[in-house]
């Protein structure tokens, strides 16, 4: 059975780094490239990072591009530090050189260029904003055709959102962040006819991580993938922090542990409510996860990140 081609686009929150972990475990998917858009980051130590993570993993002839897209409203610093704290972990810098390479081109060129020269349409998995995909899309139209599906972490339906008023004022709550850096770009891939699959808050809210199974982590640390993971989680338990992009992802691995609900949606631009992922009849209709098998969701990643043994 052929392999199902994905192309990863996240944006260098530490979730993120778990989420291609995540899926580099997944024996049926044939993982084109990451490109890394740089939203919840600084650009440079997420791209690197990435590189390392895929070196370490066994990875390394898979290319990483930087995209060059920006957003309207950047992430906070006090986020995008992190991706500084990951790319200098110990784990990751048990070699002096790093293999994998980086792409000439920018992200935007990078994933034009592999969705033109995939032998069949390729999932996009996106667990950041839309910004390189719209961006893509307008530069080259022809390639919607030979995008399968995008899965995608994003938008919060019927549920507050997670940009606080306190970090941005004049905004009303109801935006999730990967809509809100740059809500123009999400409502032109709202205009295209690629089949959406959204995680949203809706569902995240529901999935935190939780002291209990980052001890777990810890407890098979012998397995390096499972050891990062668990320093990475380590970075961020202090807040409420959830499985936001590895819920996402795992769908990919295990789309039966998951509901999905048909939604018509639009995506507000504008005015208090930029970032919205509103509910109205007769928008565009997307698939959001709705339910999820929490723990089955579990048991899942230990036992990927488990099973993953580098030589």
């Amino acid at each position: 059975m052929s392999k199902q081609l994905v192309l990863m686009d996240h944006d260098g929150g530490v979730d993120d780094y778990l989420a291609t972990m995540l899926l580099l475990t997944m024996d049926h998917i044939e993982l084109l490239g990451v490109v890394v858009t740089p939203a919840d980051c600084y650009v440079q130590p997420a791209v690197s990072a990435t590189r390392k993570i895929l070196d370490l993993m066994g990875f390394s002839h898979i290319s990483v591009a930087e995209s060059t897209v920006r957003g309207i409203n950047p992430f906070p610093t006090l986020y995008r530090r992190d991706s500084f704290i990951v790319d200098h972990l110990p784990i990751l810098n048990q070699n002096e050189t790093i293999t994998t390479p980086l792409a000439e081109e920018t992200g935007q060129d990078f994933m034009i260029e592999v969705l033109r020269n995939a032998s069949s349409p390729v999932t996009l998995m996106v667990t950041g904003p839309l910004t390189t995909v719209a961006v893509a899309l307008d530069k080259a139209p022809d390639i919607e055709a030979k995008i399968h599906k995008i899965v995608w972490m994003g938008g919060a339906l019927n549920v507050p959102g997670n940009v606080e008023k306190s970090l941005e004022p004049g905004q009303d709550g109801s935006a999730e962040w990967n809509v809100y850096w740059d809500a123009v770009s999400a409502a032109r891939v709202w205009e295209t006819q690629i089949e959406i699959i959204m995680c949203p808050l809706d569902l995240t809210n529901n999935v935190p991580v939780t002291s209990e199974l980052v001890q777990k982590m810890g407890r098979q640390r012998h397995y390096p993938i499972s050891d990062l993971a668990g320093q990475c989680y380590a970075l961020v338990i202090p807040q409420d922090y959830y499985f936001w992009d590895v819920l996402a992802t795992a769908y990919l691995g295990h789309p039966e542990f998951y509901q999905l609900h048909e939604w018509e949606t639009e995506i507000v631009t504008t005015g208090l409510s930029q970032g919205r992922t509103k509910i109205v009849t007769g928008g565009r209709k997307i698939y959001a996860m709705a339910q999820v098998d929490k723990d089955a969701f579990y048991g899942y990643i230990l036992q990927r990140w488990a099973r993953y043994s580098v030589s």
